[in-house]
């Protein structure tokens, strides 16, 4: 009895595709090469390295850099957005995700196994050995197609996973600036209490001489202890935005360690002038790439099906002790009585419907969300201006014509004290109007990149075909 011979290493495909080169072959199962268009996008908009953790080594690399970055000391927002691309565990999550989708690209770009069927028979001195070897002719025959596919889905892999660090940078660089703000708030209480302790003591004793009403004493007393209570509460909201801060980085136990500083920096001079915003959204926005994608994966994956199997192979037959050999091509097609396809490209018709529709609506939210954030921007540096140079002025001036009149006996020292209360009120207000400029800065650098918060939209992708009934066979 004679042995088939091995099949080549593409197998029946040969017949309709070719075979991926195997350096195509060695690049798509190497996962890091896929990452180099997130690291690349990192660097543009963030000025920042990402990194993707998938050794022990790597990670010990990784967390001996947060440590010199952070340990015992205190950090800028720029530090804090570094660390958080370093440590965050979510954000290594969804660089896996790019890995997935690269392993289904190579996976595409093999060769199908062939099915190889044995079978053996006598009756009386008659024997007959079979052997088949199946394929798939349609999946061989749709491999550049299916490979189309598997190639936009690994790019919007990639788009997602830099939406993700986008969005992980602007939520770290806002949480940074609300832990600073809360901290900066804090301090202006203090000096508050400072001021009221005085207003409390002095009341307590012109009490005592009779000399002070106690309604006058009790409201300077209430006064203390409102801000007592102010202060307290101020402090627990900067513990616990620096809390928020850290689940942002990603660090625990010692890396926790670090400072932020006590006031946020201070206010530019003038507002930076941006150009054509609206327009450098539309060509930076990932998640308006997302929805391209998504837009692509549709029309890819509906342009092909897996209705027909390729059945070859060899029997051989033994006969009164000689070989006798034949060779065996089937074909099973599916014959569509019933089932045409019509409904399945229907489907998959409005499913690219979807998805472009879905597409143009996130560009207009795109053009609306640019604008706005900009107009935001220049509103909130206006305002924090006018609390810097018009409103803080004044309130100075005040302070210390209080404080003259009150070495002159022209006034109370209540009267001062009220008018010191006064300025940290403003200073307050002034501490929210900065923090409210920072994060307008924010948002408008994620308005322009992407990573604010605002997804692309769903239903698109192989998701919206999946719905839709389309994609391979039926």
């Amino acid at each position: 009895m004679r042995m088939l011979r091995s099949l080549p290493a593409c197998g029946l495909a040969l017949l309709v595709a070719g075979c991926a080169t195997q350096a195509e072959i060695d690049q798509l199962s190497n996962p890091t090469s896929s990452f180099a268009a997130v690291q690349d996008e990192t660097a543009r908009t963030q000025a920042k390295q990402s990194v993707w953790v998938q050794s022990h080594a790597e990670a010990g690399a990784a967390a001996s850099r947060v440590h010199q970055l952070i340990h015992n000391k205190t950090i800028d927002a720029e530090t804090a957005v570094q660390v958080a691309l370093l440590s965050n565990k979510g954000l290594q999550a969804a660089y896996a995700q790019i890995g997935m989708s690269a392993a289904d690209l190579w996976q595409e770009a093999l060769p199908s196994n062939p099915k190889l069927t044995v079978g053996f028979s006598q009756i009386g001195i008659a024997r007959t050995i079979e052997s088949l070897i199946t394929a798939n002719i349609a999946r061989a025959m749709t491999q550049e197609a299916r490979m189309s596919v598997a190639e936009a889905q690994l790019r919007k892999a990639q788009l997602e996973a830099i939406e993700a660090t986008l969005k992980l940078a602007h939520d770290t660089r806002v949480a940074w600036i609300n832990a600073v703000s809360a901290w900066e708030r804090a301090g202006h209480v203090k000096q508050a209490i400072a001021a009221a302790d005085a207003g409390s003591e002095l009341a307590m004793q012109l009490g005592k001489t009779g000399a002070l009403p106690k309604a006058e004493q009790a409201r300077e007393h209430v006064n203390y202890a409102e801000l007592t209570a102010q202060l307290a509460s101020a402090r627990l909201e900067a513990r616990e935005a620096k809390q928020v801060l850290i689940r942002k980085m990603g660090v625990w136990g010692k890396e926790t360690e670090f400072q932020v500083p006590n006031a946020l920096p201070a206010l530019p001079r003038h507002a930076k002038r941006t150009h054509a915003v609206v327009a450098k959204a539309l060509n930076n926005r990932i998640d308006l790439q997302i929805a391209k994608a998504d837009l692509e994966i549709v029309a890819q994956a509906s342009r092909y099906v897996t209705d027909l199997d390729l059945t070859g192979g060899v029997e051989i037959e033994r006969e009164d002790g000689k070989d006798v050999a034949s060779g065996i091509i089937e074909f099973d097609l599916v014959i569509p009585i019933f089932d045409s396809g019509q409904a399945r490209l229907r489907k998959a018709e409005m499913a690219y419907m979807r998805a472009a529709n879905l597409l143009a609506q996130r560009a207009a939210e795109i053009r609306s969300e640019a604008a706005s954030a900009y107009e935001m921007y220049l509103g909130r540096h206006e305002i924090a201006r006018h609390h810097i140079e018009a409103v803080a002025p004044l309130r100075k001036v005040l302070e210390q014509q209080a404080l003259l009149n009150n070495n002159g006996m022209i006034t109370s020292t209540f009267e001062l004290l009220q008018d010191v209360k006064a300025k940290v009120n403003s200073d307050l207000q002034a501490d929210m109007a900065k923090r409210d400029f920072w994060l307008a800065e924010a948002n408008l650098k994620a308005a322009i990149y992407g990573g604010g918060g605002a997804g692309a939209g769903g239903g698109g992708g192989m998701a919206a075909l999946a719905d839709a009934g389309g994609g391979p066979g039926h």
